[in-house]
Order: C-alpha cells, then structure tokens, then sequence
C-alpha cells in the first residue's frame, strides 16, 4: 500500500479568491488556479485538468503492464484524457472522461490490442475512482 498527498490552498471569495495547489513530489509547488482558470479559461490550473492528467498517466501505466502480461511492449503511448464538467441540478459534476490513445506497440494486432487497452480503461485506479461515464479511442499506429 502506498498513501502520498496533494494540497491546496485558498484566499477570498469564489470569483475574486486565489489559490495554490502543491504535490508531494514538488511537481507542483503553490501553482496558481482559481474561478477564471477553471471557467474563463485564463491562465492557472484546475481540478478537472489535474484529474485528466491523473488519469491519463494510471491509464497508460496500466496498459503497460497489461502489455507486459501479454508480451508487448510499447515502443510509445500518448494518452489525452477530456474531463467535461457540467453544471447539473445539484450544482456541478464532471460527467464524462475521455481518454484518447495513440499507441506503437510492435507485434500487436489491432484486436487485441484494443482489447487490452479496455482492461487498462475498466482496470486502472482513477477509473475505479472516478464516478462518471469513460470512454476510449484506442489508435495503434503501424
């Protein structure tokens, strides 16, 4: 078992407020999100592209080693991860995730390796977590 952490910081209100979000690792340290980075667009970071960054990278470790139990190995994988947050009668929720792939995986054929990158979809940890509809575009390059 492994516990790490994340940490976020506030001051203000919701629209004029700022915070700072930090990891553990010093990946992020006190970087800037807010109301206008989350919903305007502007410049700073935001729950929802923390959770796609996330689940992209548990995504694609996953599928590593379930290539791995199938004797493949990717030569690369590129995995995007859309998180749409909606406003819904209760307030907001994030409604969907979905993860697109690009991947060159010698000596897989594109059945299987669709197969196993739904095991790596169903599989990962942020997939169990995450409480929403995710879907999958899988793409092996030749």
């Amino acid at each position: 078992m492994t516990t790490t952490h994340g940490s976020a910081k506030w001051q203000g209100g919701i629209k004029d407020g700022k915070g700072a979000i930090s990891t553990k690792s010093g990946a992020l340290a006190d970087y800037p999100y807010g109301f206008a980075s989350r919903f305007e667009g502007k410049p700073g970071s935001n729950p929802e592209e923390l959770i796609g960054a996330a689940h992209a990278a548990c995504f694609t470790m996953a599928l590593s080693l379930i290539l791995g139990e199938a004797k493949l190995t990717a030569e690369h994988m590129e995995t995007k991860a859309d998180v749409t947050l909606e406003k819904v009668a209760d307030g907001f929720a994030i409604t969907a995730v979905h993860l697109t792939l690009s991947a060159k995986i010698p000596g897989a054929d594109n059945a299987a390796f669709q197969e196993l990158a739904g095991k790596a979809k169903a599989g990962c940890p942020i997939s169990k977590l995450l409480n929403t509809k995710i879907t999958l575009d899988a793409s092996l390059q030749g």
